[in-house]
């Protein structure tokens, strides 16, 4: 026999229409009205993912919020006041087992949002988004650069000053209020919703050069399943005068205008630079690449047109193949000749350095784009958690996770690199001067073409490669999905799949530039100017909204409701103080002294200084521009339009679709 639950209306805020009477389930709404207090009554559980608790867990009657239908229990009356309480009484939000289908169905009528299938799904997208291409090729580089070993000391003191304590303030936000970067503001403070639309222009220009890398190393890959490998000999077409191959013949000296093999192999036939002039002058698009980035491409969208659903399982894969390749290829270059002297050139302290500003800023700068903080996808990661997970912990075990991997990547580069400067009877400083992509493609792809078993290492590294570009790819291009949807999900709600279609298309098409035959450049001017700042300032700003508009002890209440204890003194500290100063730091440092463009021969002119601001600011002048349009836009004194725009808006009707959820 059917149940004819009876349910009564809970009026809108302000409402003096009677309580509703209903028999049945589909007579439970009326007027775009969700209905309480079925019967059975239904007790929300946390088994099905509660999302706030009860109104009197936070201190506020009647809010609910999150998608989710709260009814009060069985003891309590419509009025919200238990069988012999008063009226300050508390109603509990639980849900009895014969009830669970009822409000499952309620649930997904209303648009419950999707959450991670397993915790280690959501641990191995944050690990997979933080350990990425820069870890292997940047934090080597800066940290013998800036007093190998000695450069430890900043760096642990500026993550744990600065970058953990963001990246935990990122994700308490993201699991909280459950919304992407751009609707989260609404949430705490409205006049800072423009970082949102900033967020999402800046994942795009990574989208544009990031990618692109990973189709250089799906080119490698391609040349990789040979005998020999085709960057190891002087005698191909693509070959000039200038090769020069030590290691095959070891009676060549080695000069100043001598090109290694796998120099020219990158230069020449991957790049095709030789064919480019300069910016000016990008030249052709090379059709090799454009097909390597096009299914690059095609493997993104089927990993995440889905949702974290299907994203989640894919890193289990992506995010862990490239330990196990670091691994075989750190046993590997420990026991080649002279990777002791790589080590050594790694790790040996030059306690001189930390007297200089401009170590502590790599420091900082470093940590910084390494957890990655700012690009939404935090955020956006954590709004697909239970309500009570403990990001905490989240935040420790994979900052932890990302900081070891970088000290690891080190080791596996040096030991190459002291191999490599044996071989030509160079210093390892010598051999070490290439920085980026280069360190990758060139010094350490030609490393393993002359080591036994050279195609299988070959093979596994450029796999590693594109294992880790695609983890932070799945991870920038989740954090644009998720802030679109949430905020117009009127539009997108039900499209997702063509919603990641045409975004993944508008990745390629702004990708072709970096296509060409001077594509390097662009890359290059992306990587420094596109991100670099803008990021800096938003993530300022962002600190800034967070401490001091919405409130240091408003967002900790908010992570007491959640994690059931508030974070310590350390915590709010950095937060209100040391964090905004910590960027403040960095971002006056990079614009002080921009950096100085050069690539392989090829000095960039003046002028790209100005390109490359005007790049960094096209993505940031959304914060001003939301800033101008919310107080004009909204009515009153201007002291009274800039308290609203401050002020968190609170909706006492929740609307989902076409049902709107009545807070009770």
């Amino acid at each position: 026999m059917d149940r004819k639950p009876t349910c009564i209306e809970s009026p809108s805020l302000g409402s003096e229409k009677e309580p509703l009477t209903c028999r049945a389930r589909s007579e439970c709404k009326k007027d775009g009205q969700l209905l309480r207090n079925c019967k059975p009554s239904l007790r929300l559980s946390e088994e099905l993912n509660k999302v706030h608790p009860s109104p009197g867990e936070r201190g506020e009657p009647g809010h609910i919020s999150n998608k989710y239908l709260a009814v009060q229990s069985p003891e309590a009356p419509c009025n919200g006041m238990r069988n012999g309480g008063d009226e300050g009484s508390t109603p509990t939000l639980t849900v009895l087992p014969a009830c669970r289908a009822e409000i499952q169905h309620l649930q997904t009528e209303i648009g419950e949002r999707e959450t991670w299938s397993k915790k280690i799904d959501f641990l191995l997208s944050v690990i997979g988004y933080a350990v990425d291409l820069g870890n292997v090729w940047r934090f080597p580089y800066v940290c013998y650069q800036n007093g190998g070993g000695a450069f430890l000391i900043p760096y642990v003191i500026m993550a744990v000053f600065g970058g953990i304590p963001l990246f935990y303030m990122e994700l308490a936000m993201g699991q909280y209020h459950r919304n992407g970067c751009i609707s989260i503001w609404r949430k705490i403070c409205p006049l800072f919703k423009g970082i949102g639309y900033a967020i999402c222009m800046i994942a795009l220009y990574v989208a544009f050069y990031y990618n692109t890398i990973m189709a250089w190393a799906l080119y490698y890959l391609i040349f990789s399943f040979r005998s020999e490998l085709p960057w190891t000999s002087c005698l191909n077409e693509w070959n000039t005068g200038n090769c020069t191959n030590y290691f095959q013949n070891s009676s060549v000296g080695w000069s100043n205008s001598s090109i290694s093999p796998a120099e020219e192999f990158y230069t020449r036939l991957v790049l095709q630079i030789h064919k480019s002039k300069g910016l000016h002058d990008l030249g052709g698009i090379s059709w090799q690449l454009t097909l390597c980035l096009l299914l690059i491409f095609t493997v993104v969208y089927f990993s995440i047109w889905k949702g974290v659903k299907t994203s989640g399982k894919v890193v289990w894969v992506t995010a862990t193949f490239p330990y196990i390749v670091l691994a075989l290829l750190l046993i590997r270059g420990a026991t080649l000749p002279g990777a002791w002297r790589g080590v050594l050139f790694y790790l040996q302290p030059d306690w001189e350095k930390l007297l200089t500003t401009a170590v502590w800023v790599d420091a900082a700068a470093q940590i910084f784009f390494s957890l990655g903080p700012g690009f939404g996808v935090l955020l956006a990661f954590a709004s697909y958690n239970k309500f009570h997970n403990n990001c905490y912990q989240d935040a420790l075990i994979t900052s932890t996770v990302n900081c070891m991997t970088s000290f690891m990547s080190g080791l596996v580069i040096f030991t190459v690199l002291g191999y490599m400067a044996e071989m030509r009877n160079l210093d390892v400083s010598e051999v070490a001067k290439d920085t980026g992509p280069s360190l990758l493609f060139i010094t350490y792809a030609e490393a393993i073409a002359n080591m036994p078993a050279s195609t299988f290492f070959a093979i596994i590294f450029f796999l590693m490669l594109i294992t880790l570009g695609l983890d932070s790819t799945f991870a920038g291009l989740e954090g644009v999905i998720t802030a679109v949807l949430d905020e117009f999900p009127h539009i997108w709600g039900k499209r997702r799949e063509l919603f990641v279609f045409l975004l993944i298309s508008v990745c390629f098409l702004g990708a072709l530039s970096t296509l060409t035959f001077g594509g390097a450049y662009m890359v290059k001017l992306f990587e420094e100017y596109a991100t670099g700042p803008a990021v800096l300032t938003v993530v300022f700003l962002e600190a800034i909204a967070v401490s001091w508009f919405y409130g240091i002890n408003q967002f900790c209440r908010d992570v007491r409701e959640m994690l059931g204890f508030s974070p310590g003194w350390f915590w709010k500290i950095c937060w209100v103080a040391i964090c905004p100063l910590f960027l403040l730091f960095i971002i006056c440092s990079f614009m002080s002294s921009p950096p100085d463009l050069r690539l392989f021969n090829y000095q960039y002119p003046s002028w790209t200084v100005v390109l490359g601001y005007c790049i960094g600011t096209s993505s940031f002048i959304c914060v001003p521009a939301y800033m101008v349009y919310l107080l004009t836009s909204t009515p009153g004194s201007i002291k009274e339009r800039f308290l609203k725009s401050i002020t968190p808006e609170v909706s006492r009707e929740i609307p989902l679709g076409g049902i709107h959820m009545n807070a009770v």
